[in-house]
């Protein structure tokens, strides 16, 4: 197969674009002795069970009609949840100024992970602001993190 299973995945669900769903990612991944694709959708107000469901039923539709992976697999479609990762371009402009925690393959400033407003993201680098995770105040000024850098970027969950 020419595609990856995340871009054919992804190819098949886009036409619940037109539906107000947002596919947030596709994963395939080794859990345990099988393999599982994952699909996170979401929608503006947030997606139910429904949601989830009807995303399902679709898209098991047209796996099986299809039949693009050829090897046993579970497939599980959820929420990004309210601790989402942010992973696209898109992603992260609509959270700027959101507190969110960043998690570094290699030390900054010695730390690798911390909360952070973020910023910007180009790129050569993430724009965020040191916050204390607490108080979510400020701890210092605007840092550039090289993207080379950056292992994981989630939204802060806050009660």
């Amino acid at each position: 197969m020419g595609t990856s299973v995340k871009q054919t995945v992804e190819m098949l669900l886009r036409p619940l674009e037109a539906e107000g769903y947002e596919i947030w990612n596709v994963e395939y991944v080794q859990e345990g002795k099988e393999k599982q694709l994952r699909v996170f959708v979401d929608k503006e107000g947030g997606i139910g069970i429904d949601g989830c469901e009807a995303v399902s039923r679709y898209l098991s539709d047209r796996l099986d009609r299809d039949d693009p992976i050829g090897e046993a697999y579970s497939l599980v479609v959820s929420s990004p949840g309210m601790d989402r990762q942010l992973l696209r371009d898109g992603h992260f402009s609509r959270y700027a100024g959101s507190a969110v925690e960043v998690s570094l393959y290699k030390a900054l400033e010695g730390r690798k992970k911390f909360a952070a407003l973020l910023g910007t993201k180009t790129p050569e680098y993430l724009y965020v602001t040191p916050i204390d995770p607490v108080t979510l105040a400020p701890t210092g000024g605007e840092i550039a993190i090289p993207a080379e850098l950056v292992c994981k970027v989630s939204l802060m969950v806050i009660f």
